[in-house]
């Protein structure tokens, strides 16, 4: 679901409509119904939004539904003594639609070297990895902790629930299932306009800001350093903005229909170390990997602690992509992570700490975005060079943008530290994020700015490949 496409609005105003007009007829008739009326048409809403995907998309997200449910269902019917036993059967069952889309490539044809066509030519269905491990947390949530299965339309609609279904937020069985368990269609005023304001600085966000500068974005440089860095920026800058525009997108319908998502983006550019990025980076994964991996192999609490952050990192950087590079990016965040912890209690000043946090945050996007490993050891190389740093390529590196071409570059990044500004001026000042882009006149301001800025392309949300 491509929240930057006129076709979702339609189809979802359309839905909507039809939803209505039903319920309306439904209400006149037996009222008492209009409970199960509202679960059932939102889940009719999810599944109609993703099979405009693709129909392999719907299929496979069935199919992990239904296992997750029954699969359940079997265990507490008939093995409730033990039902802690089945994660093992249970989770790598789940896990195998995840393995096979998105990681037979890599392993039969680039770590085994078999050469097989038929992996090379494998679509990876959107979303997969998010509904993949939202459904292992409610797997291990009620298997382990006992809780009980709900109903199965309430369960569809907790594992369906279509503005953060393909991107997130991974949202929780305690967060999320409450709110199917009671939902109904309200068309609450205060919902509605909290929910417009996140939809019109998403939409800031990605249109005017992701989508520009992903214009600008060239990797073809792997001998100058300026360039590299100048691209690790770019790349720093548009992945967030991308991916953070579509969380706060589904932060807003969600909100329009009365449900509260988790805020996945906290500004994590703001954040003064590794730590505290990685507590306002995608949130809700953060969380994820710290309560299934972290903390089950003994989190801080033992002499291997540093083990436990690489392979909760090394796991992190599988889970975006299936390539070396990622490998490297989570091994390079868990080096990150391990150091702040052996540092202690040594304190820089926080315009130093948060210059450095940047510098290894915005070094290691190089990893995010080159996936071919020979150019990527290429251009680290040029990165620790300290030869490599001479007046020519600076030259040379800003000799594409004299002119016209890098007026609207320095404008469009203008524009993108003014934004990261009053983010930072809303948790200094009222520790909320993003308070001083959701005023009533900023918004119009946003909103004006993104008509008079948006690209007519309409491009991809970056986390859709993951």
């Amino acid at each position: 679901m491509n929240f930057a496409e006129l076709r979702f609005w339609q189809l979802l105003l359309m839905g909507l409509g039809v939803v209505l007009l039903l319920r309306a007829v439904v209400a006149t008739w037996k009222t008492e119904w209009t409970e199960n009326f509202d679960k059932v048409s939102l889940v009719a809403l999810g599944f109609m939004l993703l099979l405009a995907v693709s129909a392999v998309t719907f299929i496979v997200f069935l199919v992990v539904l239904l296992c997750t449910y029954f699969g359940l269902l079997w265990i507490l019917r008939w093995h409730r003594q033990h039902a802690p036993r089945y994660l093992w059967l249970l989770v790598p069952l789940l896990l195998t639609p995840l393995f096979y889309y998105k990681y037979s490539d890599f392993v039969m044809n680039r770590l085994f070297r078999f050469e097989f066509d038929f992996f090379r030519h494998v679509i990876i269905p959107v979303g997969i990895s998010f509904y993949t491990f939202q459904k292992i947390a409610f797997v291990v949530d009620t298997l382990v902790f006992k809780q009980a299965l709900p109903r199965f339309l309430d369960f569809a609609n907790f594992a369906g629930f279509f503005p953060q279904i393909v991107a997130g937020p991974i949202e929780r069985r305690n967060d999320l299932l409450p709110q199917m368990e009671r939902f109904r269609f309200r068309w609450l005023p205060a919902r509605i306009n909290e929910g417009v304001t996140w939809i019109a600085l998403g939409f800031f966000f990605k249109c005017a800001l992701a989508d520009n500068l992903a214009a600008y974005f060239d990797a073809s440089s792997s001998s100058n350093p300026y360039s590299i860095w100048l691209t690790n920026c770019l790349f720093g800058l548009r992945i967030y903005f991308d991916f953070a525009g579509y969380s706060l997108i589904a932060l807003g319908i969600a909100s329009c229909l009365g449900v509260r998502l988790t805020l996945n983006f906290a500004s994590p550019y703001c954040a003064l170390n590794v730590v505290e990025f990685w507590r306002r980076w995608h949130i809700t994964l953060s969380q994820w990997f710290r309560d299934y991996v972290y903390i089950p192999l003994g989190g801080a609490k033992t002499r291997f602690w540093a083990f436990n952050i690489m392979v909760v990192f090394l796991v992190s950087g599988v889970w975006h992509g299936a390539g070396w590079n990622f490998v490297l990016w989570g091994a390079l965040h868990g080096a990150f992570l391990i150091a702040f912890r052996f540092s202690g209690a040594w304190r820089m000043p926080r315009a130093l700490a948060w210059g450095v946090t940047m510098l290894a945050v915005f070094a290691a996007w190089l990893c995010f975005y080159e996936l071919k490993t020979t150019a990527l050891l290429d251009k680290l190389r040029t990165l620790s060079t300290p030869a490599a740093y001479t007046l020519d390529a600076l030259r040379a590196a800003g000799h594409p943008y004299v002119g016209a071409h890098g007026f609207v570059l320095g404008g469009l990044l203008v524009l993108a530290v003014a934004t990261l500004i009053l983010e930072w001026l809303s948790l200094r000042i009222r520790n909320e994020p993003y308070y001083y882009l959701r005023k009533p006149l900023t918004v119009c301001a946003l909103v004006v700015l993104t008509i008079l800025l948006a690209p007519g392309n309409n491009n991809a949300f970056i986390y859709f490949a993951f």
